[in-house]
C-alpha cells in the first residue's frame, strides 16, 4: 500500500441520515459472501441501491452491483475469497488492523460485544463483532450516535481497508469508498497512524489470545476467512 491514503471527499449535495441508513445496510449484505441467496436477489439489491437518494453514493454503488450481477458467480465467489479471506491486508476483521494478534483486540471485541448486547443484537454463531458487514448492520439498526460509533472509532482500520481495496483494483473499493465518503474525515493524526501501519503492520503478540477467543466471545481471533470453509479452501 502507498503512503497517500485521503479518500475523496463527498459532493456538496448532502446526505441525509435516511440515505446514511440505506448505504450501511445495503453495504453490510454486499460486503457478506456473495452465496447463491445473495446473487439471486439481484432485483431486490438494485432496488434498495435506486433508494439511495444521494447521486454519488448511489453511482458507487450501481456500479459495484453492475459488476456483482454481470460477472458468472463462481468467478464472483473467487473474487471474494481472493480479496477478503486470503490476505491480512484486506480482511474484513476491524479490530485487527489496530491491534492485530493481541490481548488488546480480544478487549476490543470484547467490548463490541457488549455493546450490541446492550441494544439488543445478537451476532450468529462463530461470527466476531468487528466483523465489517456486522458493524454496519449495527449502525443501520441503531441509527447514528451510538449506532454508528463503532464505524468512527475504527475509521482507521477502514481506510486502511479502503486503501488496500483500492490498490488491489477490485470492485469492492466502491463499497469502501462509499462509506468513507459518509464518515468522518480523517485527522492529520488519523493520517499519519494509517500510513505507518501501512508500511508496518498491526502489532503481533501470541499470548493471552486463547482465553479471551474462547471464553466470552466463544471463537477464535483469526483475522479470516469469512465465507464457509469449503469454499475458502
Amino acid at each position: 500500500m502507498g503512503p497517500a491514503m485521503t479518500a475523496p471527499s463527498i459532493d456538496a449535495v448532502p446526505v441525509t441520515a435516511a440515505d446514511r441508513t440505506r448505504l450501511f445496510r445495503l453495504a453490510s449484505v454486499l460486503l457478506t459472501y456473495p452465496d447463491a441467496e445473495l446473487l439471486g436477489a439481484r432485483d431486490e439489491l438494485r432496488g434498495a441501491a435506486a433508494r439511495i437518494e444521494h447521486p454519488r453514493l448511489r453511482g458507487q454503488v450501481e456500479e459495484f452491483l453492475a459488476w456483482l450481477t454481470g460477472t458468472e458467480p463462481i468467478e464472483v465467489q473467487r473474487h471474494y475469497v481472493q480479496t477478503f479471506d486470503l490476505r491480512r491486508r484486506s480482511g474484513l476483521y476491524l479490530t485487527y488492523y489496530l491491534h492485530g494478534d493481541t490481548r488488546k483486540r480480544g478487549m476490543a471485541l470484547l467490548i463490541l460485544k457488549q455493546r450490541y448486547r446492550a441494544h439488543g443484537l445478537r451476532l450468529a454463531a462463530g461470527e466476531l463483532p468487528d466483523l465489517l458487514p456486522v458493524v454496519l448492520e449495527f449502525a443501520a439498526t441503531v441509527g447514528p450516535g451510538e449506532g454508528e460509533a463503532p464505524l468512527r472509532q475504527h475509521r482507521r482500520g477502514i481506510e486502511l481497508l479502503r486503501a488496500a481495496l483500492a490498490d488491489l483494483g477490485t470492485p469492492y473499493h466502491l463499497l469502501l469508498d462509499a462509506i468513507t465518503d459518509v464518515l468522518p474525515e480523517l485527522t492529520d493524526a488519523d493520517r499519519a497512524a494509517v500510513a505507518e501501519l501501512a508500511l508496518d503492520g498491526p502489532p503481533v503478540e501470541s499470548v493471552g489470545l486463547d482465553p479471551l477467543g474462547s471464553g466470552e466471545l466463544g471463537v477464535g481471533l483469526a483475522p479470516y476467512p469469512t465465507c464457509p470453509s469449503p469454499e475458502a479452501r
